[in-house]
């Protein structure tokens, strides 16, 4: 049995030492964010012989704590240890470290919060370094291939997938041999890229392929001491099988894709990393079958942090809300829900928030549409509202939130407008 205290701090002494940080998936949240605290403080004593090193570290465990709990103060401290690293750093090497530390927690803050800017800067930082070690060099051609494939989900235009996807293959190469736990993401981001593709091309090929990836990454990951890649790479299995399941109308395969979602799940509990568990939730809710009360706790774990995810599990807790009151056709339900949704938009005035505000007017276009079909009216404004969501949707790298609008649109018989 794992010793807590005496073998957490045993594990805890080894594995600073090491430049994989595998290890971070054996401790929750809470935990992360001690040692992130602990390192940070390191960093900045008299007596610390690596500050550059150690702010560098820190910034990483930063940049986790925030990736799992969707919190802006970390990701904060992660751009500061990162900057503090940078200042301190006496060697090349330490300098590109550091630069490559700030660029991942901009890419943390693009996944998070969807704010294109976030991604610029990225791509600035990720210029800025000159690694020459093998191991930098590798990391750097990583990061160089994540920003890539996330300016390829913004064009989405096919070919620039394709180059991300060829890029990220040639990183991959390079970086299996140094990091296995930075491989091992960039692996996600590949079947994450490939899997999007099909869902919205409805394309069975890319879905397939997606799908044939992970269960090579599931294989590889041992639940014991990597329970987090193990459970994202089952969610990402499970929207892929889902989707195709929907595609063919087969649903055993569903109930094989609902099964991929529960096993994602058991792997750790909601505080190890809410912002995992809610994932595989909000992925399993896009099912209108699914019990609506664990789509409620995802977004209860995500709510007032203003991340994308949040918004996803929002939208979805509207729409199944505004669907039980029009089933029943409660339009006392549908004039609660319609204030509610007006207030936060009212309260979100002068406050940086397209996503979110992209979730609101998408709920209000639902609101039309369900009122009208009581009434036996047109939605007039619902196309042009669903019009706007789609394209805030897109500018901050939601394709999937922009592609539920469209699909509104398609419902109401108004063609979807093409961007240039």
């Amino acid at each position: 049995m794992f010793e807590f205290g005496k073998d957490l701090r045993k594990l805890f002494g080894e594995a600073r030492d090491s430049d994989d940080l595998g290890w971070l998936e054996l401790i929750g949240a809470d935990l992360l964010a001690v040692e992130a605290r602990a390192l940070t403080t390191d960093g900045g004593r008299v007596s610390c012989r690596t500050p550059s090193r150690t702010w560098t570290r820190a910034s990483a465990l930063w940049r986790e704590h925030a990736r799992r709990t969707g919190m802006r103060p970390s990701l904060d401290k992660a751009l500061a240890t990162a900057a503090d690293a940078l200042k301190s750093a006496t060697h090349p090497e330490d300098a590109a470290r550091a630069g490559l530390a700030a660029s991942l927690a901009w890419l943390t803050a693009f996944d998070l919060y969807g704010d294109r800017s976030a991604l610029d800067e990225a791509t600035h930082a990720a210029r800025e370094t000159e690694p020459r070690r093998l191991a930098t060099l590798a990391l750097s051609a990583s990061v160089h291939a994540r920003i890539r494939t996330r300016q390829a989900r913004l064009s989405g235009q096919t070919t620039d997938r394709l180059d991300a996807a060829a890029l990220m293959d040639a990183a991959l190469h390079a970086l299996v041999k140094h990091s296995p736990t930075e491989a091992d993401d960039l692996r996600l981001d590949g079947a994450a890229l490939a899997l999007e593709g099909g869902i919205l091309q409805r394309d069975a090929r890319l879905l397939d392929q997606a799908g044939r990836d992970l269960q090579a990454l599931v294989a590889a990951c041992d639940p014991d001491t990597r329970p987090l890649t193990r459970a994202r790479a089952l969610a990402l299995c499970g929207a892929g099988l889902s989707a195709l399941a929907a595609m063919a109308g087969d649903a055993a395969a569903t109930a094989t894709g609902h099964a991929l979602f529960d096993a994602a799940a058991d792997q750790f509990f909601p505080e190890h990393s809410p912002m995992d568990w809610a994932a595989v939730q909000v992925a399993r809710a896009v099912d209108p079958a699914t019990p609506i009360e664990a789509l409620m706790q995802a977004e209860g774990l995500t709510g007032g942090h203003g991340t994308v995810l949040g918004a996803l599990a929002l939208d979805l807790l509207i729409q199944r809300e505004i669907a039980t009151a029009a089933a029943n056709g409660d339009l006392m339900a549908l004039t609660r829900i319609e204030t509610r949704v007006r207030r936060r938009l009212a309260e979100r005035v002068g406050v940086t928030g397209a996503v979110d505000w992209a979730v609101d007017q998408i709920a209000m276009a639902r609101l039309m549409i369900a009122r009208a079909d009581l009434m036996g009216t047109e939605p007039d404004q619902a196309a042009f509202v669903l019009s706007e969501a789609a394209e805030a949707a897109t500018d901050h790298g939601v394709p999937v939130l922009a592609d539920r609008a469209k699909g509104l649109m398609v419902g109401l018989g108004s063609p979807v407008r093409q961007r240039p």
